[in-house]
């Protein structure tokens, strides 16, 4: 049985800003604030709707930071569904267009 894909990419309701290596992150429908440690910046950044989410934390967190593959993704996991809660991230089965709905 094939493994199921998660796919990530930013909202458009938001306003983000890197300051000293980490992101500041609002949403603008609700006003949350976020600030993103390095890990979660990387994660957010990477976020383009057409990478597997498992590809961003095999290359981008565990490529650049000392740590288990499979704790990384399982905290990848966790800050995905905590910021798409927030309607900071969106989060499919399936790529998401980058291109704006018409």
């Amino acid at each position: 049985m094939p493994e199921t894909c998660t796919y990530i990419a930013r909202s458009s309701a938001i306003a983000a800003r890197a300051l000293a290596g980490e992101m500041m992150v609002m949403n603008s429908a609700d006003s949350t604030f976020f600030t993103l440690n390095e890990v979660a910046t990387a994660i957010f950044q990477a976020a383009d709707g057409r990478t597997p989410l498992r590809e961003i934390v095999r290359d981008r967190i565990c490529g650049q930071f000392d740590v288990d593959p499979n704790e990384a993704q399982a905290d990848a996991e966790q800050f995905v569904a905590a910021l798409s809660s927030h309607g900071i991230l969106k989060v499919s089965n399936q790529p998401l267009s980058s291109e704006p709905a018409r």
